[in-house]
């Protein structure tokens, strides 16, 4: 593509005409005499989705990579206000899909997966929460512009909350907890505003549950995620397989990192330093990081190789940190131009290069199906969307010397362990999240009460040291997932395990890993979690005895390290 992002012309979509256009065609789809007049008319409807979805997520980029600019703010509230009723116009054409008399050559063509995200994406909307939907879109969008302000006085500098994230592995104790208590007084001074949105948030889900006649917002929350092949009580039992069985390991992990920090007890402030010696960093700026990364992905595969090239000549990843800019990271693809895009916000951490090899993951894969033809099959549900991205973290492991150098295999114990630790916290916002919308009148100290009664569970190590925002149920403010995906979470715990898998294959066969993963990129959304993770010669995480399977050879792995001499 000649074209760079610079270069993608944005032009606000006229709703009205829009609308009118995708009216237009419906009618077409639904008079056609015969499939092939209905697949004309769909690829037209698909045609119009995709141009208008590109505005979308072109005005969504440049919005969160300076939310201080005010036109692509000004266009930002436009969609808030105009995505239901687009999600109206798509839910019509659900509607008119699943009546369709040539069903049977449709799903032929498209296969079944189609009628299942139509089926559930009807449960999800009706005309009549376009506006409650509406004041949800501000209200996330309020939370994420708050955390995008932070201005964070630390030493004599002005960070916001992705550049103090350094200094809170430093190998001082004290620089590391008095930068981490400079970040959470940021979130204890905004936690009344905080807290006054979510709590708006969870009325508002609760009051669109109760209008489409759910009893409250899980099975709402959950077919919102397209989940077609499990539910509540598939997740619970996956919780508390991870509470009886990673819990201890990661308890045991916990142990070893505050004998190699030498430490008479580890406090919340030391949980991210894992050694010493500080922690593993790339050994250069994002500019060479990046170069080190076109090698890699050359060498990775041919199909890497033109993905990663396409990436960079384009310009399609957005990697330093800088104020204004919005925190976290993200893939989004722009379908007019064939286009993924990476988000990042750069911090000189070892968390560079996850998260560039994450999102890489995620880009991997819609560039790898972005020709599927169909707007539904770009990208699958959201828990296998995640199995790309965690599981290209890993792919990537033998070129990992080009970025830590000598720490390498300090990165890879680190990497793994992360991994390890992070599912018991993953597992404790979902089960958070079933709290909230099952009690949505709960008040925010029954909330906050609610995550540390949760923490105390899961994450059994963490010692606050008496600090008062902490101590009160406080940490989970932080996680934007929480506000503006509610039940996304646990699909990065379910992927996790499936990611474990893909590494001990690798480990075994790099080829036959290598081709399960590339046929599972280019299967797109074309199926369900459970049919994808079959499709990719994986065991599902809920199968009893999956997790201990693949966590038995990842903790004989780490078991053979010596941390000590790190």
């Amino acid at each position: 593509m000649d074209l760079t992002f610079e270069h993608f012309q944005y032009e606000r979509p006229q709703f009205d005409r829009f609308s009118a256009s995708f009216r237009e065609e419906l009618s077409h789809f639904r008079q056609a005499s015969s499939a092939e007049e209905q697949g004309e008319a769909l690829a037209r409807i698909n045609g119009l989705r995709n141009e208008f979805t590109s505005m979308y997520n072109i005005c969504h980029i440049r919005h969160t990579m300076d939310t201080r600019d005010e036109f692509y703010e000004k266009e930002n509230e436009y969609f808030d206000r105009q995505m239901p009723a687009y999600e109206g116009l798509v839910n019509d054409f659900y509607k008119v899909l699943m009546q369709s008399p040539f069903r049977p050559s449709l799903e032929e063509k498209w296969g079944r997966q189609l009628f299942t995200i139509a089926e559930l994406s009807l449960k999800t909307f009706d005309e009549s929460v376009i506006g409650l939907l509406q004041e949800e879109n501000k209200l996330s969008s309020e939370y994420t512009k708050l955390k995008a302000k932070a201005r964070i006085d630390f030493r004599g500098e002005e960070h916001n909350l992705s550049s103090i994230v350094r200094y809170e592995m430093d190998k001082d104790r004290t620089v590391r907890k008095q930068a981490t208590e400079a970040k959470w007084a940021f979130f204890a001074e905004h936690a009344a505003e905080v807290e006054g949105i979510f709590s708006q948030l969870v009325q508002v889900r609760h009051r669109i549950a109760r209008e489409l006649g759910y009893e409250n917002f899980v099975e709402l929350g959950y077919a919102r995620m397209l989940r077609s092949d499990y539910g509540p009580e598939k997740v619970a039992n996956f919780r508390r397989q991870v509470e009886e069985y990673i819990v201890p390991i990661a308890n045991q992990l916990y142990e070893r990192q505050r004998r190699r920090l030498g430490l008479s007890r580890l406090k919340y402030y030391d949980e991210e330093l894992r050694f010493s010696s500080g922690n593993p960093q790339p050994k250069g700026e994002p500019e060479w990081i990046v170069e080190q990364a076109r090698q890699m992905y050359s060498e990775l595969s041919d199909e890497t190789r033109r993905f990663f090239d396409f990436m960079r000549q384009a310009n399609l990843m957005d990697l330093q940190t800088r104020p204004g800019k919005a925190t976290g990271g993200y893939c989004t693809f722009i379908g007019k131009f064939g286009a993924p895009f990476i988000f990042s916000n750069f911090n000189g951490t070892s968390g560079d290069i996850d998260v560039l090899t994450h999102e890489a993951g995620h880009a991997f894969q819609v560039y790898s199906s972005r020709d599927i033809g169909i707007s539904e099959y770009n990208w699958p549900t959201f828990e296998a969307c995640e199995i790309h991205s965690m599981s290209m973290e890993f792919f990537t492991w033998p070129w990992m010397q080009l970025f830590f150098r000598e720490d390498t295999e300090k990165y890879k114990f680190s990497h793994l362990s992360n991994a390890l630790y992070f599912l018991p916290y993953g597992v404790a916002v979902d089960e958070f999240q079933h709290f909230v919308y099952e009690n949505p009148d709960a008040s925010p100290a029954e909330r906050n009460r609610a995550w540390r009664d949760i923490e105390h569970k899961y994450l059994p190590q963490r010692d606050y040291d008496g600090h008062p925002f902490l101590e009160s149920g406080g940490y989970w403010q932080k996680q934007s997932h929480i506000f503006v995906m509610p039940f996304y979470y646990i699909d990065y715990t379910l992927a996790q395990i499936c990611a474990f898998q893909f590494w001990k294959k690798d480990q075994e066969e790099h080829s036959r890993a290598w081709g399960d993963y590339v046929r599972l990129c280019n299967a797109g959304g074309s199926h369900s979690f459970l049919e994808l993770v079959q499709l990719a010669n994986l065991r599902s995480p809920f199968d009893d005895g999956c997790i201990a399977s693949v966590v038995n050879t990842i903790t004989a792995w780490l078991d053979e390290v010596d941390d000590m001499a790190f």
